[in-house]
């Protein structure tokens, strides 16, 4: 093996063992404030999660997946609610990858919260897998 593709390998290999060593469970003051604000944002989302208008994107966002399934007055107010979910969501990995002082892990943040995600959610809820969405 070259010398290069030794120093890629072990490159690769080093950042996937700096990862590992992460914390994701990490907690700031501005990672309680993402928190709440999504906790609370939560009781107005359920619904839409459990009739299927709202699923739960492969990527870590929301995704309003099926508009018609949201009366047209209400539909802009959860179109919003999606909005802001996705802003807290995209802040709170960088806040994480930031308080684990590597802000170049975000990207890999995002992806195991979005495994986390799908992982959890409540059976019947919309997760998309492979750019498909099925219910869980």
């Amino acid at each position: 093996m070259n010398t290069l593709k030794r120093m890629v390998l072990l490159g690769a290999m080093w950042a996937a063992t700096a990862w590992a060593q992460g914390n994701i469970e990490i907690n700031t003051p501005a990672i309680s404030q993402i928190k709440s604000s999504m906790q609370a944002r939560h009781t107005q989302l359920a619904p839409h999660y459990a009739s299927g208008a709202v699923g739960l994107g492969a990527d870590g966002n929301v995704v309003l997946r099926d508009a018609n399934a949201v009366p047209l007055a209400q539909r802009q107010a959860v179109q919003g609610l999606v909005a802001q979910e996705n802003t807290d969501r995209a802040a709170l990995y960088r806040e994480i990858a930031r308080a684990n002082g590597h802000p170049e892990w975000e990207a890999d943040i995002r992806s195991t919260f979005a495994q986390r995600w799908i992982e959890r959610a409540q059976s019947g809820w919309y997760i998309q897998s492979g750019g498909q969405w099925s219910r869980k």
